[in-house]
């Protein structure tokens, strides 16, 4: 799989550790910075660059690491089509893949250690979207998007 990742400032280090993790289990990382925590880095810039990478197909899910997640959670999911979720834990991770077939999660550097992110996003990568039921409130989600992209 090919992933993209993002990060700002805060979440260099967390954003170097996962590439290299998921290198390690044979996925093709793609990095789209930043590369020094010295350096005020603007979260929307790389989450809108990851997100956008993600809806035209260069790259087949993201990775965006920042101090509570949230920032580029909120960031990339203004990109009509992009599904981002903020997990902690294995267990959030799985089904925001499983249930609402989520094509970027984000990490708190500042929330969770170096170990639980490898859970998290070895379980994220794992997971299958089972469609059915699912799809149904996919279609409802898609159709809010169309409604106020108008």
């Amino acid at each position: 799989m090919r992933i993209g990742f993002g990060c700002d400032h805060a979440a260099v280090e967390m954003k170097n550790i996962l590439m290299d993790h998921l290198a390690g289990k044979g996925h093709e990382c793609v990095d789209f910075g930043t590369d020094s925590s010295e350096h005020r880095a603007d979260y929307p810039e790389k989450a809108l660059a990851v997100a956008e990478a993600v809806k035209t197909g260069e790259i087949d899910k993201g990775v965006l690491c920042c101090g509570t997640g949230i920032g580029m959670m909120l960031a990339a999911n203004k990109v009509p089509g992009i599904r981002a979720a903020v997990c902690g834990e294995p267990y959030s991770a799985e089904l925001t893949v499983r249930h609402n077939n989520s094509n970027i999660i984000t990490i708190g550097a500042r929330v969770i250690g170096p170990e639980l992110a490898k859970m998290v996003v070895d379980a994220f990568f794992e997971a299958e979207f089972e469609g059915g039921r699912h799809q149904e409130r996919l279609d409802m989600i898609t159709a809010i998007e169309e409604k106020y992209s108008k």
